[in-house]
């Protein structure tokens, strides 16, 4: 409840992080192929369902502002997996390896981001 409360605090910009995610959401929301959204519902698939919706929506955000930043056309696989390793706590990048070796997901790419 605390951090959530941290997040709504407005930053030197005049916006909150929650306010970020929420823009980077909005903006991205047409780039989002049906497949990429099956794909973060799987990723998301160990997060208990109480924290769900706030884990994919703080990953959404992560990798929204990721594609708008590098002007990308549409989410592909590659910018869903660079969002979900930003945006996850370094606490739980165990799990995340292992929910990316289940899916058969070459890690190496990404290794520089863990």
């Amino acid at each position: 409840m605390f951090r959530k409360f941290l997040k709504k605090l407005p930053k030197e910009d005049g916006r909150s992080d929650m306010d970020w995610e929420e823009y980077y959401v909005k903006e991205t929301r047409a780039l989002w192929p049906e497949e990429e959204k099956a794909f973060l519902e799987d990723l998301v698939s160990p997060v208990p369902e109480l924290f769900r919706d706030v884990a994919r929506h703080k990953i959404a955000g992560k990798i929204g502002q990721i594609a708008l930043e590098e002007k990308a056309p549409s989410i592909t696989s590659d910018l869903v997996i660079r969002g979900y390793i930003q945006a996850t706590p370094k606490r739980d990048h165990k799990f995340l390896r292992k929910k990316l070796q289940d899916s058969q997901i070459n890690l190496e790419p990404y290794e520089h981001l863990f």
